[in-house]
């Protein structure tokens, strides 16, 4: 008779504890990142009222007899099932889609999160700005003027430092291409200004010194009169200042003697070769490059300060090649510089977060340049992870051990920048879920009650 009193209480019980975790997941239906719970019930231990006995030569075997005893909670899972994708326009709020975890930290205390709720604080550090826990990453580092992000490293906090500067950049590389149009009209000896504009193409292009300042660069094609396929490029840095810049080109490394030079092409309209002033010829293959150099003062006022040269590079593109590289067909002239790598000093304005976690600095100046990379943490048992409150959880023993990368890698997912993850709590199948616990409990105090009337006919049995 009392077993069935404690079994319907261990019913009622563990049907509360599932009630409470139901009522848990319907309270965060709208967290951001939340990943709702599961209760799964066993039995617990049955009281064996006889054991089994085997079969002899003269009957069958007995099964046992057992009372079970009532149950009990055989776990609480956290069910990591993806949750639906919400967007925010906000560039530092961040959706995981697939495995893995963000890694925050408190110091030394280390806390992974789905939410991707980020900020900066006034520092400019990536951080969650409900708790301030920071947001753990790669930062870049600057080698040979290239920025690398080191991701086999020790994470440390991304700081984006919106409004630092970007220095200025010296033009070091203009790369030229298109089409000289062969029917040109070469000019004549003594041809007048009409005549002359007629016969060049000339082109123009900004191009900066050290101090950012910039320059024009003017590049002009004209055909070599008698000489066919043979065209002479003139080359002035500020035009109107020519007299101060005194523009050098040539080949070898050098900057040769003068400001002029001689592109060939062979009979099929392609690059061939280049001589310079001095009369030394560029090689048979590959691109070719003239070093070109000019004068930069070094105060405002170009009187009153020192002259320094300052050197680039024009390519003039592969030779043989069709690609970004000039040539020369019976079309219309189409040649001009369309890159050049300089740049004038510029603030950062911007920034964006692309699929995977690296972060991207746009500056005023138009350069765009790599700051860092957002870090990512995997588990061979996520389920195993405990919950620490404000959305995170901790390692624990049966988690293992956090596996740190960056989105893509070894099972991570990707990231999506202004979106994101909302809970993964159904709310129809958490009522359905209701529903029947309430059931199960109400089933449970049946017992009870059921089992107290048979209490109560064995105690009237002598009145």
């Amino acid at each position: 008779m009392m077993r069935s009193l404690y079994a319907g209480v261990s019913g009622m019980q563990n049907h509360q504890t599932r009630m409470d975790v139901i009522g848990n997941n319907v309270s965060n239906v709208n967290t951001t990142g939340f990943k709702r719970g599961r209760v799964n019930f066993q039995d617990m231990i049955s009281q064996q009222l006889s054991g089994a006995a085997k079969p002899t030569n003269e009957v069958g075997g007995v099964n046992p007899k057992e009372v079970g005893l009532g149950v009990t909670v055989a776990s609480i899972d956290t069910i990591f099932t993806q949750g639906n994708l919400q967007t925010t326009g906000v560039s530092t709020d961040i959706a995981i889609q697939g495995n893995g975890f963000f890694i925050l930290k408190n110091g030394e205390e280390t806390f992974f999160t789905r939410a991707g709720t980020f900020g900066l604080d006034k520092d400019g550090t990536l951080v969650n700005p409900a708790n301030g826990l920071r947001v753990q990453g790669y930062m870049a580092r600057e080698l040979n003027g290239e920025m690398v992000i080191n991701t086999a490293g020790y994470t440390e906090d991304l700081v984006i430092p919106v409004g630092s500067k970007d220095p200025a950049k010296a033009t070091e590389n203009v790369n030229f291409a298109c089409n000289l149009n062969k029917n040109t009209p070469e000019i004549a000896e003594g041809a007048n200004e009409a005549e002359i504009a007629k016969g060049t193409w000339s082109t123009e292009f900004k191009i900066y010194d050290t101090f950012g300042n910039e320059h024009n660069l003017n590049v002009s094609f004209a055909r070599v009169p008698g000489v066919p396929n043979q065209w002479e490029a003139t080359v002035l840095i500020d035009p109107d200042l020519a007299d101060e810049t005194q523009t050098r080109v040539g080949l070898g490394g050098t900057d040769g003697q003068g400001n002029t030079f001689i592109v060939n092409f062979d009979n099929n309209g392609t690059l061939l070769s280049v001589t310079d002033s001095a009369g030394n010829v560029s090689a048979e293959t590959g691109n070719i490059l003239l070093q070109t150099s000019f004068n930069v003062p070094q105060t405002t006022a170009a009187a009153d300060g020192e002259l320094t040269r300052q050197t680039f590079n024009i390519n003039l593109g592969q030779i043989g090649s069709q690609l970004n590289t000039i040539t020369q067909y019976a079309s219309d002239s189409s040649t001009k510089a369309f890159y050049q790598d300089g740049y004038t000093m510029g603030y950062l304005d911007n920034f964006k977060i692309d699929n995977s976690g690296v972060i991207t600095g746009v500056y005023s100046n138009g350069t765009n340049r790599v700051l860092g990379q957002i870090a990512m943490a995997s588990f061979t048992n996520q389920g195993g992870l405990e919950k620490a409150g404000d959305n995170t959880y901790v390692q624990s023993n049966n988690s293992g051990l956090a596996n740190i990368n960056v989105a893509g890698v070894a099972g991570k997912g990707s990231l999506l920048s202004g979106a994101l993850e909302m809970s993964n709590v159904d709310l129809t199948e958490q009522f359905t879920d209701m529903i029947v616990t309430q059931r199960g409990f109400q089933a449970n105090s049946k017992t009870i009650q059921t089992s107290d009337t048979l209490l109560e006919t064995v105690l009237s049995l002598k009145r």
